[in-house]
């Protein structure tokens, strides 16, 4: 996610070496290339909905039209067009929703998300799994953290890492099948 530094060898996101670049050069690319969904949410509690959507694309120059429009849009496609206007405090299950939407506003061509669903019921876990499901099958890539194995099962590729190390790398040969399905 470009937060860290490698302490060795090249890192490379999209054919850019963003191995050695500035602070303020690896901001840009975040902002630009990854949408973030944090397990612990990051919503600004005195932000609406709508705000805490609109707020990095603030920051990536979207205009005020562009932004509000992108905003309502992801909110939408995660199934909160009737609580935009309400607070984090004020919707529960809803918070991951709007962190979601978040990440995903400015369309970005990478998502990050760490344990999406470790705060959520079994019904609201489908339904995120879902969201993540159809933006990778719109041309995402979706890197998902987990401890749930069951939820590891669902990925199309499971990468199992054990104390920093590779334990394993396999491929759901029926993914793409059950994508269509």
């Amino acid at each position: 996610g470009c937060l860290d530094v490698p302490t060795s060898g090249r890192y490379y996101l999209n054919g850019t070496d963003v191995s050695e670049m500035t602070d303020n050069e690896l901001s840009e690319v975040r902002n630009r290339e990854i949408g973030f969904i944090f397990q612990g949410f990051n919503l600004i509690a005195n932000l609406n909905a709508i705000e805490n959507v609109e707020l990095p694309l603030i920051y990536r120059g979207v205009d005020k039209k562009t932004r509000h429009q992108l905003a309502v849009d992801s909110l939408k496609l995660v199934g909160l067009e009737k609580r935009m206007d309400h607070k984090p405090s004020e919707m529960s299950g809803g918070q991951q929703r709007v962190a979601i939407a978040r990440a995903i506003a400015a369309q970005p061509p990478v998502i990050l998300a760490d344990e999406p669903t470790g705060n959520l019921d079994s019904a609201s876990s489908r339904e995120i799994l879902a969201i993540l499901k159809k933006m990778h099958k719109s041309g995402r890539t979706v890197i998902l953290i987990t401890h749930d194995n069951g939820i590891a099962a669902q990925a199309r590729r499971v990468v199992r890492i054990m104390d920093g190390k590779i334990e394993s790398d396999t491929i759901n040969e029926d993914f793409d099948q059950e994508a269509e399905a």
